[in-house]
């Protein structure tokens, strides 16, 4: 739900650049490789968690996802401590390539009567968790990565305006 919120807020700083934000949204434009760093990090112990405390078995789709997001965290928090913005052209890729994969994983569990690649003892169509109807795992890390993704997008254009 972190990610979720996150992802709110950049998009509402992406759509109205004009100064005057205050509070989340300010956070967002000043120090979003920190807030970049959070998201891939409850991310990454979120799935951590999951499968290694909850014994949830992970699928192929949650694999594939896991290696675009574990990176993005060291990425994003080490490029927070030296303050490089630059590390947000490495995470733009990595967030939109996980954003594709949970999407795909998300409408496997959707309409799980398509056939999918995934093996009988870690299937895709599992749903794990089920939060209010629609928030299952790969909603969670959709909403990191389009968090992630929004947030790259967001510096990027900043950084360009000031050249």
């Amino acid at each position: 739900m972190f990610a979720v919120a996150i992802a709110v807020v950049a998009i509402v700083a992406i759509a109205r650049p004009a100064a005057g934000l205050g509070g989340p949204g300010r956070l967002v434009r000043e120090r979003p490789l920190e807030v970049g760093g959070a998201v891939a990090a409850a991310s990454l112990l979120g799935s951590i968690y999951y499968s290694e405390v909850a014994d949830f078995v992970p699928c192929d789709y949650c694999w594939y996802q896991r290696i675009a997001m574990y990176p993005l965290a060291f990425i994003l928090v080490i490029g927070a401590i030296r303050r490089d913005r630059g590390a947000m052209y490495t995470a733009l890729p990595l967030a939109i390539i996980g954003l594709g994969i949970a999407i795909y994983h998300y409408q496997l569990q959707l309409f799980p009567e398509q056939s999918s690649s995934c093996n009988l003892f870690a299937p895709c169509t599992q749903q794990w968790v089920d939060t209010w109807g629609f928030i299952s795992i790969p909603f969670m890390a959709g909403a990191g990565f389009f968090a992630i993704a929004s947030l790259a997008m967001l510096t990027i254009r900043d950084d360009r305006r000031r050249i």
